[in-house]
């Protein structure tokens, strides 16, 4: 039986599902699921448990709706012909349980085989081309220039930076990019001119301060001008710190101001207003958003002349569409924007962008948790923990696997003693310790041990352990690929954290040293096609793969 990747075994599954099951007029495979008739999902999926089969399926349930039939009859029935049409040598054992499952694994043959295929093609192991090439845009991080970046702002960092490497991983062409709030003529901007001034406080700290000397201000300068030049610093500040700390390199820093200077705000308010979906109202220009699925209407330009946010950023996404012709903009945005996604949608509606082109993804709250209690204060400022404090205090690696571990929609607890414990309690440190111990099995061989022999035979890995890290190891393309489709990155980190677990299982109970020949090359090959995987997978996660711990 020839190699055949996880994700091609799960197609061949489905098809063997739709030729037998019938009445399902044109079944589909989407995300994972078999959509019959457009209409009734039916689930193919890998199981937690290897007693259930490697994958297993619902469709007798689905069925049972539609034929009015026992679910574990027809589970038995499609059981029956389905092991009767299926590929010599590619199903070991196929059954129906109760009470209406139907259970599927795969023969070793074809998991030994995809050995073969993961030594091969090494760093573009996983890589696909399932995107079409189409142009998706990210917009992340993109914080006020009035201070340091914040905690929150990492977690839709290593986000943003993630989600882009999957994305270009598996065929799409996404661009990373960071919006500067830079615009002379919004209130932050102005306030931040006052500060430097001298007229104000609101954003004054000592630091804030130290820098205000450093700058040259024009004398006489207004107050827009001094705070678009302090911003300008303060960006540059930031900028330093995500590429050289952080390690993210955005394609593209978008400046607000530049759609003033290009006329791209004025020019979609004239347009909202020649197709009636602006009107005047207390010396306000309002938007109609009500009529396009909003709560109520809102207000683009103040009666006082001045913009909302709400007008440039319908500029900045028709700019994003309609300018640059991306296919896709996803935007990775804090808990306090909750609201605003519908009111932008709606806006960019109107102007005729399609609604499923734009995705905006919030990020729930992080809090961080020492000892079992919130860490609140920050040391210098007695406001909050910055970024760049939480990294200096656990590392880069940590606080990054940290974040993605967790879905952006869930409220998170970032223990701060468990990112810095160095055991394999900390599940950065188990994942990179799986990678390290690989590098340690091959510094122990000698080099004659290290090559493998050209044509290495893999029938010998017929253990449970065996078995186990080889069926994770086939599942990376998959997963991958469900990451990208789901545009989530915590796929991809609870499959590491399995696979390090499968391998640290597979360490303490087999040898490659000492063993007969062929059995040590087998496991030898094993090893190195694990290096392979943890190695792809930490570099889309943007986590490091050390050599020693």
């Amino acid at each position: 039986m020839p190699a055949v990747s996880f994700y091609k075994m799960k197609k061949k599954i489905i098809s063997l599902i739709e030729k037998v099951a019938g009445g399902f007029g044109g079944p589909r495979l989407w995300r994972g699921r078999l959509t019959a008739g457009g209409s009734v999902p039916v689930e193919v999926f890998a199981s937690d448990d290897e007693r259930n089969g490697h994958y297993s399926t619902n469709v007798a349930f689905r069925l049972a709706k539609i034929r009015k039939q026992n679910p574990m009859e027809i589970a038995t029935m499609l059981a029956e012909k389905i092991e009767e049409i299926s590929p010599p040598g590619f199903l070991s054992k196929i059954e129906a349980a109760a009470p209406g499952f139907v259970n599927f694994w795969i023969a070793p043959s074809a998991f030994q085989g995809e050995l073969k295929t993961i030594l091969k093609m090494k760093g573009r192991y996983g890589r696909s081309k399932i995107g079409g090439g189409k142009k998706i845009q990210i917009e992340f991080i993109s914080a006020n220039p009035t201070g340091p970046l914040t905690v929150g702002n990492g977690r839709g960092g290593f986000l943003g930076d993630a989600l882009a490497n999957i994305l270009n991983f598996c065929g799409w062409k996404a661009r990373k990019e960071y919006y500067i709030n830079d615009a002379k003529s919004s209130a932050q901007i102005r306030e931040l001119g006052k500060t430097a001034l001298g007229r104000g406080t609101s954003y004054l700290t000592e630091e804030l301060a130290e820098k205000i000397k450093k700058i040259k201000l024009k004398k006489g300068a207004s107050e827009e001008d001094a705070g678009s030049r302090l911003a300008r610093e303060l960006m540059k500040e930031n900028r330093r710190f995500i590429e050289k700390e952080l390690k993210i390199k955005f394609d593209v820093w978008f400046s607000e101001e530049s759609l003033y200077e290009s006329g791209a705000v004025r020019k979609t308010l004239e347009k909202l207003k020649k197709n009636d979906l602006a009107y005047e109202k207390d010396g306000a220009w309002w938007f109609r958003a009500s009529r396009f699925g909003d709560t109520e209407d809102r207000v683009l330009v103040r009666n006082s002349g001045e913009p909302t946010y709400f007008l440039p950023d319908l500029a900045y996404h028709l700019d994003k569409f309609k300018k640059r012709k991306f296919d896709e903009a996803i935007d990775i945005w804090g808990a306090d924007h909750y609201g605003y996604a519908p009111r932008l949608k709606a806006g960019l509606k109107a102007l005729g962008v399609k609604e499923d082109g734009i995705r905006f993804i919030i990020l729930q709250l992080v809090r961080l948790v020492k000892n079992g209690e919130e860490v609140r204060m920050s040391k210098r400022r007695g406001e909050f923990v910055t970024l760049k404090e939480l990294i200096d205090e656990v590392g880069l690696d940590a606080a990054r696997f940290f974040f993605l571990m967790y879905s952006p929609d869930t409220h998170m607890d970032f223990d701060l003693a468990l990112a810095k414990e160095r055991s394999l309690k900390n599940p950065v440190y188990y994942v990179q310790y799986a990678f390290v111990r690989i590098l340690g099995i091959l510094a122990k061989l000698k080099t004659a041990e290290r090559k493998l022999p050209p044509k290495t035979d893999f029938e010998p890995l017929n253990t449970a352990e065996d078995f186990r890290l080889i069926r994770f190891l086939a599942r990376f393309p998959e997963i991958v690929r469900e990451a990208a489709e789901s545009r989530a990155p915590a796929v991809l980190v609870r499959y590491l954290l399995e696979t390090a677990r499968a391998f640290h299982n597979f360490y303490e109970k087999e040898r490659i040293a000492g063993e007969e020949k062929k059995i040590a090359a087998a496991r030898l090959a094993l090893a190195l096609a694990t290096k392979i995987v943890l190695e792809n997978a930490l570099g889309l996660l943007g986590v490091s793969r050390p050599k020693k711990m």
